[in-house]
């Protein structure tokens, strides 16, 4: 297959007739470039989703309350209600697989008034009563200093950390923030530890504009009681919380004499389900990229056996002499193939080619550009190319194997007396 003679003789039958051949390997170009041009943009499309999501736990659930929707066991509709912290122990208790539960009590909020106070500077932001746990819930990272513990819980120490956003708030450049103390609702909390919150875009503003206490601080502060405003709760790795919510609903309903049938009460918003729909909007995409790109290089192949045909119409003479001169059909047929395989395989090389430096391109105008929202650091993986490389090779034998069959049914008397 590698002798010199073969492929002098496939170079120059595929510069015979340098404009038909170029028009002929550009059919297989293009639909190799779309097809890596579309899987790069997919994939885009998918980092960018996932970095929304940041490194979020997403095997989790929100709960909240909201109002009954239905009498219950003498208790009227349209009351509201609280979850109690006993609600948490009972969930913890009676329900197996989770990995996380947060209480969460919260201050502030989209309609709150300047809140905080530090010497003569003012601010209103979000004030969240949590637990240790919810750093592994909702990710962050700590720029100085440390998160809440345990050790806070339980003796329930005035403490805070802040987010950047509320460092530049309440704080002047270059100010030290470590064990200060800034006044919430009239009390005082020493500040020991400031965040950053990872987010799509590296630094959402109002998501650096928060302040975490431990929870048990804020029950006592803030005359909450036992009350729990909301809840996180995150399922152990292979049990989905979509698979258990059920059962986590049905001990609240119980504790606060609620209709089973209820659907309204408790609000949540299940991240594994919202997550999973992503997930398969990602496959979708990924199938309809490999469909049409593959409909494109389809196309492109359909041409190279046109024209490889053609080739052999116009060599007619030539294999009928071949063939006297005792060239079996295997040699006939393996010419042919070879020179179908090896058109198909430089043109759609070039179209890797091509491809790759658009996707450099592209990453590189982002880097410039900076972040862009749902959309980051296209690309396509080895596994593709690879994929891509296995597909011209097949496609290169099936578009030379008609007109291989062709060249060698043709009988040496019928080709010597073609004209």
């Amino acid at each position: 297959m590698f002798k010199r003679d073969r492929w002098i003789e496939i170079l120059e039958v595929l510069t015979s007739n340098w404009l038909r051949t170029l028009l002929t390997a550009f059919g297989v170009f293009w639909g190799i470039f779309i097809l890596i041009l579309l899987l790069a943009a997919g994939k885009g499309l998918e980092n960018g989703i996932r970095q929304d999501f940041g490194d979020i736990a997403t095997n989790s659930m929100f709960m909240w309350t909201r109002k009954v929707s239905k009498p219950y066991q003498g208790m009227a509709k349209d009351r509201r209600f609280n979850y109690k912290t006993s609600d948490v122990e009972d969930i913890r208790r009676n329900i197996p697989n989770l990995r996380y539960i947060s209480p969460r009590n919260q201050l502030g909020g989209f309609n709150g008034a300047n809140n905080v106070v530090r010497g003569l500077n003012t601010g209103a932001f979000n004030v969240y009563g949590d637990y240790p746990e919810i750093i592994n819930q909702e990710p962050m990272d700590i720029t100085s200093g440390r998160f809440i513990n345990y050790g806070d819980i339980d003796e329930k120490r005035k403490v805070a950390i802040i987010g950047e956003g509320v460092k530049t708030s309440l704080y002047d450049k270059g100010e030290t923030v470590i064990g200060s103390y800034i006044k919430i609702q009239g009390v005082n909390f020493m500040v020991i530890g400031t965040y950053k919150k990872k987010t799509s875009g590296g630094d959402g503003e109002e998501d650096q504009k928060q302040i975490f206490i431990p929870f048990t601080s804020f029950s006592q502060a803030f005359n909450m009681g036992d009350r729990v405003g909301w809840m996180a709760i995150t399922a152990n790795d292979g049990t989905p919380i979509t698979s258990i919510k059920s059962k986590i609903f049905e001990i609240v309903k119980r504790n606060h004499k609620i209709h089973p049938d209820d659907e309204r009460a408790i609000g949540h918003f299940d991240l594994y389900q919202e997550f999973s729909r992503v997930e398969n909007l990602f496959m979708a995409l990924k199938v309809i990229a490999y469909f049409v790109g593959i409909l494109v290089l389809l196309s492109g192949i359909i041409g190279v056996s046109n024209i490889m045909l053609i080739v052999v119409k116009e060599r007619t003479k030539e294999i009928g002499i071949r063939r006297a001169l005792g060239a079996s059909p295997a040699n006939i047929r393996s010419q042919i193939l070879t020179e179908s395989v090896f058109l198909i395989i430089i043109s759609g090389m070039a179209g890797i080619v091509f491809g790759a430096l658009l996707i450099f391109g592209l990453n590189y105008g982002l880097e410039l550009a900076g972040p862009i929202d749902m959309f980051a650091n296209p690309s396509v993986s080895l596994s593709v190319i690879t994929t891509a490389l296995m597909i011209l090779l097949v496609s290169g034998l099936l578009a030379g194997l008609i007109p291989a069959q062709t060249a060698i049914k043709l009988k040496p008397v019928d080709a010597l007396r073609s004209e």
